[in-house]
């Protein structure tokens, strides 16, 4: 388990929590969470993209995407404070094969 933040959930309800997130991760493409859990779920994602056994979905369609990427599948965009309790918010998505290699030529 990546990271040391309890986010105030009990450990089964906290590493369900984040599986729950890296699920819908990749069945989404992105999802709008507070920046704490975007930094626990980031790992997690990155972590089973290189792996060879998570789902038929990560293999046929994401995993392919980032063939010869050596990390950096995922982003963090911030969206500053939420309304109500001023908790940091943020987007984690993943990063497109194409979108990396315009940035490599930007640079």
């Amino acid at each position: 388990m990546p990271g040391t933040r309890k986010l105030g959930r009990t450990s089964d309800h906290r590493l369900a929590m984040l599986r729950a997130m890296v699920t819908f991760l990749f069945e989404n493409g992105k999802i709008e969470t507070t920046v704490t859990r975007a930094k626990e779920v980031q790992p997690l994602a990155e972590k089973m993209i290189t792996k060879e056994d998570v789902t038929k979905k990560l293999f046929d369609e994401i995993a392919p995407k980032y063939e010869g990427v050596n990390g950096g599948y995922t982003r963090i965009i911030k969206k500053g404070p939420r309304r109500g309790d001023a908790a940091e918010m943020c987007i984690i998505e993943l990063v497109n094969k194409e979108e990396k290699k315009e940035e490599k030529a930007k640079k």
